[in-house]
């Protein structure tokens, strides 16, 4: 079986995947000391609780944090005795070559996303994906990230409020009921909500403008069912979207390399 790897900012998901579906998913706080060892008391504590053989035999990795990289290579060697594919290392292949400014380095993150997209819907697509910062991925007609936007995220800007303004609460992301909100936290819950509908709304308009074809809108992480639920912003929401990335990408590896 598959161990797909996502190691974001804030979260880290194991998704196995048994070559036709995914069979289980975790999700863990990601913490660069986190050990192998203990990456494998959580995984398989957690395979074994949902009844699940821990039968990995290969691994795909995509981490936006570098310096987990190193433990969960050998997390990899020393409890599944394989080496990963790591998504952004030379040896990892893309279907697509990203077209951005020589010397750009894209993240993983966004190269998974756009593999994900890719195959499920074809090209000249926008992928927003709704995690610790919001981003917008550009996908050509050939399945090539071209570029996009990096916007802060919802959670990170209401940390930054609430840091920055002593009198304003922490408050959860939530649909307000009315734009104008009569207490604080309504006001606070009306400008996060209505502010990012506006911020995706404006963004993929104009990058249609500069793209200046037909594209589809994406929409995946898990704030994405959300917030379009205040707007017809996505032509298609895909919760899984990273993880299907990382299986596209394997497979293409595993093609261009049989062994």
């Amino acid at each position: 079986m598959l161990l797909c790897i996502d190691t974001g900012n804030t979260n880290t998901v194991f998704s196995v995947w048994d070559g036709t579906a995914f069979i289980a998913t975790f999700r863990t706080s990601t913490e660069h000391t986190r050990t192998a060892d203990q990456y494998f008391v959580w995984f398989s504590t957690l395979m074994a609780h949902h009844k699940v053989p821990v039968d990995v035999t290969e691994v795909i990795i995509s981490s936006t944090v570098p310096r987990v990289v190193f433990n969960l290579r050998v997390l990899c060697d020393r409890y599944f005795k394989t080496r990963p594919l790591v998504v952004g290392k030379p040896e990892c292949l893309l279907p697509a070559q990203a077209r951005v400014d020589e010397g750009t380095i894209v993240g993983p993150d966004r190269l998974v996303n756009t593999a994900g997209a890719f195959d499920r819907h074809g090209g000249d697509l926008i992928v927003v994906d709704f995690g610790t910062a919001t981003t917008f991925d550009v996908v050509a007609h050939d399945g090539a990230y071209i570029g996009g936007v990096i916007a802060p995220g919802v959670n990170l800007s209401l940390e930054a409020l609430h840091q920055a303004a002593a009198a304003l609460p922490h408050i959860d992301v939530t649909k307000p009921q009315v734009v104008i909100g009569t207490n604080t936290v309504a006001c606070m819950q009306s400008g996060v909500f209505w502010g990012y509908i506006g911020l995706v709304r404006g963004i993929c308009d104009r990058i249609r403008d500069e793209y200046d074809a037909p594209m589809r809108v994406i929409g995946t992480g898990g704030l994405a069912p959300l917030f379009s639920s205040g707007d017809v912003l996505f032509d298609q929401i895909e919760d899984d979207l990273t993880m299907h990335g990382l299986t596209v990408i394997h497979k293409y590896n595993k093609d261009k390399n049989p062994s």
